[in-house]
């Protein structure tokens, strides 16, 4: 029974109930989800639930090496290739990391009292990531940071299912104010029309779309602004606001640095939308990032003519299901 050769039908015949599975979830999942592009859907969700395939492959992997059904070669290559695939689709997304950066917001002089916020961006609910689980970790890690204000910068959404306001229910519990503007996946390029859907979702679970506004705080003012690919970033206006406090700024994309304007204080603007490449690989990340961000942005602190720009990987996956040494991450900026 447990034979070599009985061992290999008995491995693909499960293999093949499972690619069997992986195609009735992509259909299923299609069918809920918010999109115009039906059939593109169902392509990238077929690819996510596919991958379930790479576990009973690096599992039969040692075996077939051990057993000489693969010559050593052959057993080798495949228990790499399936085992980075499997750390990438199943454990990295999950991994979700904490890093924390100090920066003066007034080049001469302290804060009466520093400042913490906690900036996370690029959720992506829907397609291949947001969900319950990555969802409880970041509330829970937000939460144990303490933050005095917590900011999204945008990309909440990646065709997401009809059923938002229910998975965003999570965010009741993060103990700070959510301040939150949209990215190019929640306005109609390239993602779907959802912006009802999702205006709904953030409101019902007390997260305040500031696109636009201006938030006053003690120490400095919060400024939302819309997203670049949309056509909804102007900042032509900053030098006519009230200058006695320094400036935050909110905005998806951080190419939207180049449109601040000269100011008497120099602003920190705060961004996501590039997912620190997502999957990090030799000449290949850095020739796509150079689509991604015309001025080069990919992660972390990066200083301009009128203001500086600090850029979050983000915790979400677009494109393919994976993220590889770019594990998803809430930064804790604190301005003292």
């Amino acid at each position: 029974m447990w034979e070599t050769h009985s061992i290999v039908v008995y491995f693909y015949v499960c293999f093949g109930l499972l690619a069997v599975w992986a195609v009735s979830q992509a259909w299923l999942s299609q069918s809920r989800t918010e999109t115009v592009h039906p059939f593109k859907a169902f392509v990238h969700l077929l690819a996510f639930y596919l991958s379930y395939l790479f576990i009973p492959l690096f599992i039969f992997s040692i075996y077939a090496g051990w057993s000489g059904y693969y010559s050593l070669h052959e057993a080798v290559f495949t228990f790499l290739i399936s085992g980075l695939l499997v750390y990438a689709r199943f454990i990295e997304p999950h991994h979700v990391k904490v890093q924390t950066m100090q920066y003066p917001i007034l080049e001469n002089q302290p804060l009466k009292k520093p400042v913490k916020i906690a900036l996370i961006a690029d959720l992506h609910i829907g397609l291949f990531s947001g969900h319950e689980r990555q969802l409880n970790i970041i509330v829970r890690k937000i939460n144990q940071q303490k933050p005095d204000l917590v900011v999204v910068a945008g990309d909440w959404t990646y065709e997401p299912e009809n059923k938002l306001a229910e998975e965003l229910a999570i965010l009741k519990q993060i103990e700070a104010p959510v301040y939150s503007v949209n990215g190019n996946h929640d306005e109609q390029y390239p993602g779907p029309p959802i912006q009802e859907l999702l205006a709904h979702a953030l409101s019902s679970n007390d997260v305040m779309d500031i696109e636009g506004q201006i938030v006053e705080f003690d120490e400095f003012r919060l400024l939302g602004v819309g997203d670049l690919w949309a056509g909804k970033t102007d900042m032509r206006y900053m030098p006519e606001l009230p200058q006695d406090k320094p400036w935050v700024i909110l905005s998806h994309n951080p190419d939207t640095v180049d449109m601040v304007p000269q100011l008497p204080t120099r602003p920190l603007m705060l961004s996501g939308h590039t997912h620190g490449g997502q999957v990090e690989l030799p000449w290949l990340t850095d020739y796509v990032m150079k689509k991604v961000s015309i001025l080069g942005h990919k992660k972390g602190l990066y200083q301009h003519e009128n203001a500086s720009v600090f850029v979050t990987v983000g915790t979400g996956m677009v494109g393919v299901p994976f993220r590889f040494r770019v594990p998803p991450t809430i930064d804790i900026i604190e301005l003292i």
